[in-house]
């Protein structure tokens, strides 16, 4: 059973670069085909995918977001990790995990973490 969690800090200060983790078990983030997704859900508004790094280590970002998001992973640690520079009110969200099966849509997502609310706030 693959299972995803989120960590990171719960509040981060406008402009400043939010950064959060997800560390995977059950599960290699190196197995073909997975892709290994970033997603974000503002109050009140619907499931935004972010970006996502493959199971090669390439990288795929949302067009709108591409500017500021950076995803790496550390392979030892089954990890991957998001960041997301000069933050302001609009990216509080919760954000989430997830695995996608060979594909990175947000239909192809099967495994997901828990989510973690993220606030930007002075």
């Amino acid at each position: 059973q693959v299972q995803l969690q989120e960590s990171g800090p719960g509040l981060v200060k406008p402009s400043q670069t939010l950064s959060l983790t997800c560390t995977v078990s059950g599960g290699s983030i190196t197995t073909n085909y997975y892709y290994w997704s970033w997603i974000r859900q503002p109050p009140g508004k619907g499931l935004e995918w972010m970006g996502a790094i493959a199971y090669s280590g390439s990288t795929y970002y949302s067009p709108s977001l591409k500017s500021r998001t950076s995803i790496s992973r550390d392979t030892s640690k089954n990890q991957f990790t998001l960041q997301l520079s000069s933050v302001t009110p609009e990216d509080t969200a919760v954000y989430y995990c997830a695995r996608g099966e060979r594909g990175y849509g947000l239909g192809s997502h099967d495994y997901w973490g828990q989510g973690t609310q993220v606030t930007v706030s002075s």
